[in-house]
């Protein structure tokens, strides 16, 4: 059975960091694409970062590029994401996602609230 567990969400002040983290189990992690997308209140599900089985070829959405990095380590079956300067118009749910440009939430995702 495959089980995706995001964790890591919180709220953070403009500008801060999170790192989100997503442990894997029940599938062969290293040979799969994945991903983490997001999705705000009232709104449809973005994808956010890609990364392939190597972990050596991230992709990024346009509006999170140069600001998050997408990282795995598939002796721990677990996939990252960085964010940094944070911006209000990251607040969402976010959650990994199998394949490059995935969207298909499976886990519960991990709450990403940036305020002042």
């Amino acid at each position: 059975q495959v089980q995706l567990v995001e964790s890591g969400g919180g709220m953070v002040q403009p500008g801060g960091s999170l790192r989100l983290s997503c442990a894997a189990s029940g599938l062969l992690f290293g040979r799969l694409h994945m991903s983490w997308a997001r999705q705000a209140p009232g709104k449809g599900p973005e994808w956010v970062a890609g990364v392939n089985p190597g972990g050596d070829t991230p992709i990024y959405a346009d509006t999170v590029k140069g600001r998050f990095a997408i990282s795995r380590d598939n002796a721990r079956n677990t996939l990252y994401l960085q964010m940094n300067n944070l911006k209000p118009e990251d607040t969402a749910l976010y959650y990994c996602a199998l394949g490059p440009t995935a969207i298909f939430r499976r886990g519960q995702g991990t709450q990403v609230t940036v305020s002042s």
